[in-house]
C-alpha cells in the first residue's frame, strides 16, 4: 500500500495526479492532509502508525513534509514539490537538499505522476502502456 500526504488541501490537484495513476494499475493506497507544521504531532502519529511500504509527500512553499516523513520512518519517501512561490524551485530545493542519512527521493515540480510511476516501481509492479 502507498500513503500520501498532501501538505493542505490545496495540494489536492497534485494528489489526483497521483491517484489516477496508482487507480490504473490498481495499487491500494490512502491520502491525508497533514501539515509537517500545523499537524506535527498527528503527522507523526500517522507516519509511526502506517501500514504503507512507501509514502509520496505532495509539498510547497517551506516543503518541510518529506523531509520530516523521512526523518520518523525508514520506509521509501517520494516528494513532489509544488508550484507554489517561486515557481516550485524554493520547494524543490528544499525537498533534494536533505541532510545524509534522511534520503527522499524527488520528482519534478508538480509531477504527481512520476511519483506514482516510481513508487509502483519500487514496489515491482511494471508500467502498463
Amino acid at each position: 500500500m502507498i500513503e500520501i500526504i498532501g501538505g493542505s488541501k490545496s495540494d489536492e490537484k497534485i494528489v489526483n495526479k497521483v491517484t489516477t495513476v496508482l487507480q490504473k494499475h490498481k495499487t491500494p493506497f490512502t491520502i491525508e492532509y497533514l501539515s509537517a507544521h500545523r499537524d506535527h504531532d498527528k503527522l507523526v502519529e500517522k507516519v509511526k502508525s502506517s501500514v504503507s511500504e512507501i509514502f509520496i509527500c505532495i509539498a510547497g512553499l517551506s516543503a518541510a513534509l518529506p523531509g520530516v516523513v523521512a526523518s520518523l520512518t525508514e520506509k521509501p519517501v517520494i516528494g513532489v514539490p509544488v508550484s507554489t512561490a517561486l515557481d516550485g524551485l524554493d520547494a524543490l530545493l528544499s525537498i533534494v537538499q536533505m541532510p545524509k542519512g534522511v534520503p527522499v527521493a524527488t520528482v519534478g515540480i508538480d509531477n504527481g505522476q512520476n511519483a506514482a510511476y516510481l513508487a509502483l516501481r519500487i514496489l515491482g509492479v511494471k508500467k502498463v502502456e
